[in-house]
């Protein structure tokens, strides 16, 4: 097994247990979530049972008010029924009456006869404190403003008739100030003591909002906001119906905590974090261990350069004292192009890693040299076949040693897939713009799933091989000449590359 196809497989394992692992998470946060959310229902329905439960109090107490209104007025009118029955009265009845009339101690009252003139008061203040000083004048002013809340009642004697003016007594004053200050205490608790959840309370219109809390992503005095988050808190949860005094019919809304909805998207946010961490981070990795690659592939490059450069000049050494020994002028001739073709092979490992000087070379002439040097170092079992479909020999910027040294590489793979027998076939087609160049054989072809690995440094499918042909000849077409190449096709009956070069 090649160290790609461990790779890929190490590539799978850790995915699914990744994949396994935010599953999980997933999971065990979402029963965490829905633990946390029953909980808050909980203590919302509890909050909700409370609201009605105080507006049900609020709503008994408000009846109560009223019935001791009514009940002022009964004693009011009693009051006066005692003070008419008074003047006309017999001597054992006095007592009853003066008895009646002072047990009033509460509830302020005034009487005035027909000319507007106040003739008598009692309990004009709550502390008891009574002041003459309203006798004998005009019932207006400040005096009338305070006892005209109410009807007053007809006093009838013999001869006149008087008029009773009278207030909400002291008692009830007070008790009606704790009445107000219990409903604006119920709306801010009932905001304030909302399990932090946001809340909304609206008259029976569902226009305008009385008191609201925990909204603290809108702007309130936006309609069109106020109608949207009524909404969709009705859609969550049914409103809650509560009579209140002042204001009658309200609606109260409520959603789930703000909390709670950080809870549920969290895990996701969290999630996409370290995605784009990981990714960032790889994207990193990948280029410095590319990078480190690059260094590696340079240094060995050169140094193999550097290496074959001593034997080399020594092997031109020795050609030269063949030639004056009169060896077959025949034989020195394949040697000399064996060490001029070393030569080539230093220059090119040398130019690894340096940009090199490319000049307009005819690519037609430029594949010829290249397949006539493969034909006579292979064997005659293989055909070379070169089909020239351009029609014009097409000028391409080319470095001539690195390009044929691509050539040889897809040849002499052709040749392995072959195993030594079959055809070679190089097709040069002519573009607008670019020429591509197809290298077919008859081999055993390239399963789909291996395509692209095998221009990955160190892979190869033959026992003895270093994987690296396909991979300098990728680095070649593509980071110097800027064209591709690329497996078109592959069948069991061969396989086609493809390289594309700019004219």
């Amino acid at each position: 097994m090649d160290i790609y196809t461990k790779k890929q497989r190490w590539k799978i394992y850790l995915f699914g247990f990744a994949a396994a692992i935010i599953s999980l998470s997933l999971y065990y946060t979402n029963i965490i979530v829905n633990q946390i959310a029953e909980d808050e229902l909980q203590k919302v329905r509890i909050w909700a049972d409370a609201v009605q439960s105080r507006a049900n109090l609020v709503r008994v107490t408000e009846e109560f008010f009223s019935q001791m209104q009514e009940e002022e007025r009964k004693r009011v009118m009693l009051w006066a029924d005692a003070t008419r029955s008074f003047i006309e009265a017999e001597e054992e009845e006095l007592d009853f009456y003066v008895r009646i009339i002072e047990e009033n101690t509460t509830i302020p009252v005034i009487t005035v006869n027909a000319q507007n003139i106040i003739t008598s008061h009692r309990n004009l203040s709550e502390s008891g404190d009574e002041s003459i000083r309203y006798i004998g004048q005009p019932f207006e002013g400040e005096i009338r403003e305070r006892f005209s809340v109410y009807e007053p009642i007809a006093v009838e004697y013999v001869g006149y008739v008087d008029s009773l003016y009278y207030q909400d007594s002291w008692l009830f004053t007070n008790m009606r100030k704790v009445m107000d200050d219990l409903i604006d205490s119920f709306l801010s608790e009932v905001v304030i003591n909302s399990a932090n959840v946001p809340v909304i309370i609206t008259d029976n219109d569902r226009t305008r909002i009385i008191a609201s809390g925990n909204i603290n992503n809108g702007n309130l005095n936006d309609s069109l906001f106020v109608q949207q988050t009524i909404a969709a808190m009705a859609d969550r949860n049914q409103p809650l119906v509560i009579e209140l005094p002042v204001h009658g019919t309200c609606h109260v809304f409520y959603t789930h905590s703000f909390l709670l909805t950080q809870l549920r998207y969290y895990p996701i946010a969290q999630f996409v974090a370290i995605g784009i961490f990981l990714i960032v981070a790889y994207i990193l990795f990948s280029t410095a261990r590319n990078a480190e690659q690059n260094q590696v592939w340079v240094g060995m490059s050169k140094e193999t350069a550097h290496q074959l450069g001593t034997p080399i000049s020594s092997l031109m050494a020795w050609v030269e004292l063949l030639k004056i020994q009169g060896v077959d002028p025949a034989t020195l001739s394949e040697m000399e192009k064996d060490v001029g073709r070393l030569e080539n092979i230093t220059q090119r490992f040398s130019k690894i890693g340096s940009a090199p000087s490319l000049n307009a070379c005819p690519i037609v002439d430029a594949v010829n040299d290249s397949i006539d040097y493969m034909k006579t170092r292979t064997t005659h079992k293989v055909t070379f076949v070169v089909n020239d479909h351009t029609g014009e020999n097409p000028l391409v910027p080319l470095n001539m040693n690195l390009f044929g040294w691509v050539l040889e590489n897809l040849c002499k793979n052709a040749v392995d897939a072959m195993s030594g027998n079959g055809i070679i076939t190089v097709d040069i087609h002519n573009n607008v713009n670019k020429v591509y160049i197809d290298v077919s054989d008859t081999g055993k072809g390239i399963p789909k799933g291996k395509q692209k690995d095998i221009f990955r440094p160190g892979y190869t499918s033959k026992k003895r091989g270093w994987g690296l042909g396909l991979s300098l000849s990728k680095r070649i077409i593509e980071n110097y000449h800027k064209g591709k190449v690329f497996v078109k096709h592959s069948s069991p009956s061969g396989t086609t590359f493809r390289i594309v070069l700019r004219k």
